[in-house]
């Protein structure tokens, strides 16, 4: 077989964002393509039954196929559909998601609800992981190549929060030509609901203490958050402004802070939309006990607390829990109890004193098949689970629709535009 493909024609899109053709009775994927695209194409990777290829010329454009709005776009790793446009994007997320429940469980095609797409396309982003690196031409600030720790360096991110473009610029020039810029790997943004910014520099320099004095005053003077991180999250020291970021989920408004290191989802108006499609499944049939496993912050845990008997929230990081607490006493919350301990056992111990009507999961992205598997024991009425990956959710999910439990709904959100990733909510029943 040639390295080459002469005219590959791209049929649809998988999971991951790749485009899919057909040679030689075998499924070809290749990036940085779209549906209705004629490529001319290298083969980089054979296997038994598909092929991996790289896209080396356009012969015939799709009709969907734009321009992308960011120079660095297919050498960035952040985004892999930005020559797509918006409205495609979400038809293929919804179709992908449906397609994965639909003949990995064997599920009702009616049963997967239509996509919520994100109301902001650009700068929707709340939160970023800059990746950092000192070279000869100077000190780069960006995210990594595809597959590679490569840093890509970026001017100017669309998809981020305009603030923290600006914040990615200003300590971009606090540290670089400084001694310390060989020692800074990377710069954690975030901005909440105030527009308040916090960032955190991980830098491994002896002289941290003379580094956060050089930091110090550009910080001050732009009014943000500042911590410098020498080793593991437990290791931060405050330089100034606000410790906490502010949230706003639910009706009458809830304010949920988050210190550095904790959770809170990069899209907020989507997260808003998450809660409200969570509380508005519950508003008819009140739960009476519940656990929020993985509860973060309380991002569901508060707002169900105002429809249930009794809340329990379990989150491994006691930081996260510390801010639950203080997140509950503040929105005068008392039906709700938060333990920092990991998820696997939470539910056969609070399951003990009685039964649980509703356990809220949402795991990163590695999914709780642990949990499952426990779940199908402990039999909660009900089971609301927030996925931020497909197939380490249909994973998970076989357990509890094998061991007498019908999924009642599911529902793709798209937190994240120009990235193939989905949030999705799925709500099973005990039968």
């Amino acid at each position: 077989m040639s390295d080459y493909i002469d005219d590959l024609h791209i049929e649809s899109l998988a999971y991951g964002g790749s485009g899919v053709g057909r040679y030689a009775g075998k499924v070809v994927f290749v990036p940085l393509t779209v549906p209705g695209d004629h490529v001319q194409c290298r083969i980089v990777r054979q296997k038994k039954r598909y092929i991996e290829a790289r896209a080396e010329r356009v012969l015939v454009a799709s009709e969907h196929r734009i321009a992308p709005a960011c120079p660095a776009f297919g050498q960035c790793g952040g985004c892999q559909w930005l020559h797509l446009p918006y409205a495609e994007q979400c038809h293929w997320k919804e179709t992908i998601f449906r397609d994965f429940l639909v003949r990995k469980l064997d599920v009702d095609s009616e049963l997967v609800r239509p996509i919520v797409p994100s109301p902001q396309q650009w700068g929707y982003r709340s939160r970023v992981q800059l990746k950092c690196l000192n070279t000869p031409k100077g000190f780069l600030v960006g995210f990594y190549r595809r597959g590679s720790h490569y840093v890509i360096p970026v001017d100017h991110c669309p998809i981020l929060h305009p603030l923290l473009n600006q914040a990615k610029d200003l300590l971009r020039s606090w540290i670089e030509n400084t001694r310390w810029s060989q020692f800074v790997s990377q710069i954690d943004l975030a901005v909440d609901d105030q527009e308040r910014v916090r960032a955190v520099v991980h830098c491994l320099a002896n002289d941290v203490d003379d580094f956060v004095t050089h930091l110090k005053p550009g910080a001050l003077s732009a009014n943000m958050g500042l911590f410098v991180q020498t080793g593991r999250k437990h290791n931060l020291q405050h330089v100034c402004g606000p410790v906490e970021l502010l949230i706003e989920v639910d009706t009458p408004e809830l304010r949920l802070g988050y210190g550095p290191g904790g959770f809170a989802q990069i899209n907020l108006p989507q997260n808003r939309a998450m809660v409200r499609e969570v509380v508005g499944t519950l508003v008819s049939n009140p739960p009476g006990r519940v656990l929020d496993l993985f509860c973060g912050m309380g991002n569901f845990s508060l707002p169900v607390a105002r429809l249930a008997q009794e809340v329990v929230g379990v989150e491994a990081y006691l930081q996260s829990i510390e801010m639950a607490r203080l997140n509950a006493r503040l929105n005068e919350i008392e039906n709700v109890s938060f333990f920092a301990r990991e998820a696997y056992g939470a539910a056969t111990e609070y399951g003990a004193d009685g039964a649980i009507d509703l356990v809220i999961m949402d795991p990163p992205r590695s999914g709780a098949y642990d949990v499952a598997r426990e779940l199908v024991t402990v039999r909660p009425a009900r089971i609301l689970y927030v996925s931020c990956d497909p197939p380490t959710l249909v994973r998970d999910l076989l357990p509890l629709l094998h061991n007498g439990y019908r999924l009642v709904w599911s529902r793709p959100f798209d937190l994240f535009p120009h990235t193939h990733h989905t949030e999705s909510i799925t709500f099973l029943e005990r039968v």
